[in-house]
């Protein structure tokens, strides 16, 4: 097995950068390299920091971009910079060096023509083009160097993005594909697809075929912006951004190159040979209009606010070419895909609708439908490649091939001859073999059509890879409105929230407790908390919390804030062993359930914190409680203490949220028990190994009788902090009433001094002072604000 550990990335633009951010992330020495400026005088020559210049502006820009391509800022240590005729010589200190430079060949060729003389034989080498053929870069150099060579396409921001391209040439060594597969997927948090060296790959093959098709019915369909953002959007399970939005964001002329790259290097590909550039695309060509990076492309923002106090976004006018507000829509088919909460089924809705929203859905998804099948074996060998590509690359939460299963697939080969489009005779094979969807569940397994053995196959990687959509068909163990207990196998259960949001209402809350009884009941080694939505959970139901505060139900309010500090306190207490698997945000109340877990396994892109400040409220669902067991924990014997107690209040106090699961540990959310994973799509199995670890030799722990509190010296501290806070208009009077009430939880109330006391009496404290505040004028209007405005108020 390949170890790396140093890794040299040659080039310190955009993507440069981010790459090198994200090696640091996961533990890398990286090594940065990028040209000395031109415009250096002869005195600055022979200034390193000078000769420098370029590759510390672009990595300190993007260390200040956002979103922040850094998990924690403390680990830009972990990249050294240096320049192309200084430091060229330390790539041979590296095992692995990957060229990001301007996507010119003859550049790049250059570049790996100094790599091949300085780099140590079987030091892998890589290329992040997103298109120029990787044997092209190859020509001329060693044996060695081509056997150990592949394109690595990271896609843009290469934090966040999924998807990563590992495309070999016929000299890679296969050990090296093989390394990268693997590296990509645990290591980096990829989903790794296998392409072939043809023009742009898989990912931007098909999604710019997919976005330019878009285009060109646009122009045919007489459909607003707006309206065409909305359908190819959230309509069809994919990002906001949708199509036109989408082009501002990565960049008109970009897009168009692209395009044009693909048409130009594929003169036999029939659909792509007759996309034409609208009109109004080369508009906005020939004006620079290029979106987001020129101020404005098919959108443009203005400094007017609207009634509600948002910006408004002008559009553009595909006829008249001129931006305007946009109309409400009168679309049918829009209106109604509003009112199906299903995706499947508001997918399906949409292609047979007669409008023209419907149109475009049908002709786009039909065009997309005839364009995947026939690029296979020509850019991948097996379709599950081409869905994981779309939606790991472009962020969609269907494949084409898995949009078609959800169409029918007779439906989409009728839709694309009526587009004029023909499928890949293999689809229409399959079907007259009687095989009808393109993927199949068996044994809990997802199975894809392999083309050339007519046969379904396991999908690659996912044997023993626990995914709960594949668990749909079986019966549950339990089951209420808001959650789902499934048998995950080898004697665990995984409890699965289903609730708008995943927010927290009763309805999971008494499932985390029938779950709990039914693993110590029964033959249960333990018990996993996780789900693959988005999001982990928003937090609590606030509507419900709302409720009941506005009209002053305070015993139900009471009663509900208890079954909340039962349930979390249930997590921490039970015979069998509890693991969260978290993904996405994990606010409030899910913050506080994980805490109280015997462990929590993060994926890195976690956001983790308790925001209940932020609507007027404490922490009340055991999380201040816990933040002074944490405290208290953290003291030493000869500790001042003060400063310790300090940093825990401010945790809370300004709902500080880690924007990964690493920061998330820097504010005592996480701790020694608990782990990050970086690939999200294996949560719920690392959780699930956690759970068979711990059950070996699990013994319940005891309820705490001895957490350490402050009283009234630690009072004393924290309302001075307060007062300063408040003096210099940091914080508003109820602020001020709020951070108070945190205070004397985390220092066990009006105590004369230190003293230690139960889990139970800061239990009542916490329960006291968020009824109290539930109570106050000021958190009901927080509380009103968000619900209506989904964010905070200030008053």
């Amino acid at each position: 097995m390949r170890h790396i550990k140093k890794v040299a990335v040659l080039g310190s633009g955009i993507m440069g950068s981010g790459i090198a951010c994200h090696l640091a992330n996961i533990g890398m020495d990286v090594i940065l390299l990028d040209i000395v400026p031109f415009d250096l005088t002869e005195e600055q020559k022979a200034v390193p920091a000078a000769r420098n210049r370029l590759v510390n502006e672009s990595l300190s820009n993007a260390i200040k971009s956002k979103p922040a391509p850094l998990f924690k800022t403390e680990y830009a240590k972990r990249i050294t910079t240096g320049n192309f005729d200084d430091d060229f010589s330390k790539i041979g200190e590296a095992d692995w060096i990957i060229e990001v430079v301007v996507e010119r060949l003859d550049i790049k060729k250059q570049i790996f023509e100094k790599v091949d003389h300085f780099r140590k034989k079987g030091t892998l080498v890589s290329s992040n083009t997103s298109g120029i053929p990787i044997h092209l870069m190859a020509e001329g150099r060693s044996d060695d160097f081509r056997k150990h060579f592949c394109g690595t396409h990271f896609f843009n921001p290469p934090r966040y993005l999924q998807l990563l391209e590992i495309i070999p040439t016929r000299d890679t060594k296969s050990e090296v594909t093989d390394f990268f597969m693997y590296f990509g997927d645990r290591l980096l948090g990829k989903s790794t697809v296998r392409c072939k060296d043809t023009p742009a790959f898989v990912g931007n093959r098909i999604g710019v075929y997919a976005m330019s098709k878009i285009y060109q019915l646009a122009d045919k369909l007489n459909l607003s912006i707006n309206d065409i953002d909305k359908l190819t959007g959230p309509a069809l399970a994919r990002p906001k951004t949708g199509t036109f939005r989408l082009g501002d964001l990565v960049g008109l002329d970009t897009a168009a190159k692209v395009t044009a790259g693909i048409k130009q290097n594929c003169p036999d590909d029939e659909q792509v040979q007759k996309l034409q550039l609208p009109e109004f695309f080369q508009y906005l060509i020939d004006h620079k209009y290029f979106g987001n990076k020129s101020g404005k492309g098919f959108y443009q923002a203005t400094d007017q606010k609207d009634e509600n106090g948002k910006r408004i976004i002008l559009s553009l006018n595909l006829k008249t070419l001129e931006y305007e507000v946009p109309a409400p829509t009168k679309l049918a088919s829009l209106s109604l895909s509003k009112q199906i909460d299903n995706p499947e089924k508001r997918i399906k809705t949409l292609f047979h609708h007669e409008d023209e929203g419907g149109q475009l859905i049908r002709a786009s998804l039909a065009s997309l439908f005839a364009y995947a099948s026939k690029r296979i074996p020509e850019i991948c060998d097996e379709l599950h490649s081409i869905d994981t590509a779309l939606k790991a690359g472009f962020a969609w939460e269907y494949g084409p091939f898995e949009y078609w299963d959800i169409i029918g697939i007779q439906d989409g080969i009728d839709a694309a001859v009526a587009e004029g489009e023909s499928v890949a005779e293999w689809v229409k094979e399959m079907l007259a073999n009687g095989q009808h969807t393109f993927y199949k569940i068996h044994d809990g397994v997802r199975h894809f059509y392999d083309i050339p053995s007519k046969s379904y196959k396991p999908v690659p990687g996912t044997i023993g890879l626990v995914n709960l959509d594949n668990l749909r068909e079986r019966s549950p163990v339990y089951k209420n409105d808001e959650v789902i207990l499934h048998d995950i196998g080898d004697g665990v259960l995984c409890l699965e929230f289903t609730s708008k949001m995943n927010a927290i209402g009763e309805g999971i809350l008494t499932g985390i407790n029938e779950s709990i009884q039914i693993a110590e009941d029964g033959d249960w080694l333990g018990l996993v908390i996780g789900n693959q939505a988005k999001n982990f959970t928003v937090g609590a139901n606030l509507m419900m919390i709302g409720m009941l505060a506005f009209q002053q139900e305070y015993d139900q309010l009471n009663m509900a804030v208890k079954l909340f500090q039962d349930t979390t306190m249930r997590c921490r207490y039970s015979k069998i062993p509890v693991v969260a698997a978290t993904q996405g945000y994990v606010f409030g109340g899910g913050c506080e359930t994980i805490m109280h877990c015997d462990s929590a396994i993060c994926a890195a892109e976690s956001y983790i914190g308790l925001v209940e400040v932020g609507v007027g409220l404490i922490p009340g669902g055991g999380g201040t409680k816990e933040f002074a067991v944490r405290t208290s924990d953290a003291f030493t014997e000869d500790d001042i203490k003060i400063p310790t107690l300090i940093e825990r209040f401010k945790t809370i106090a300004l709902a500080n949220v880690g924007t990964s699961a690493p920061q998330a540990f820097d504010f005592g959310y996480l701790n020694a028990k608990d782990q990050v994973v970086m690939n999200v799509h294996r949560v719920i199995t690392e959780a699930k190994e956690k759970v068979i670890e711990l059950a070996e030799t699990y013994v319940a722990p005891s309820p705490r009788q001895d957490v350490h509190v402050l009283g009234r010296p630690g009072l004393g501290a924290l309302y001075t902090a307060i007062s300063s806070l408040h003096l210099g208009r940091y914080a508003s009077d109820h602020d001020v009433l709020i951070a108070k009430k945190i205070a004397w939880v985390l220092c066990g109330g009006d105590l004369s001094s230190e003293q230690k006391v139960s889990e139970k009496y800061l239990l009542d404290l916490e329960r006291e002072a968020f009824l109290s505040l539930c109570g106050e004028q000021k958190t009901l209007e927080r509380i009103q604000y968000m619900l209506e405005n989904n964010k905070p108020l200030r008053n």
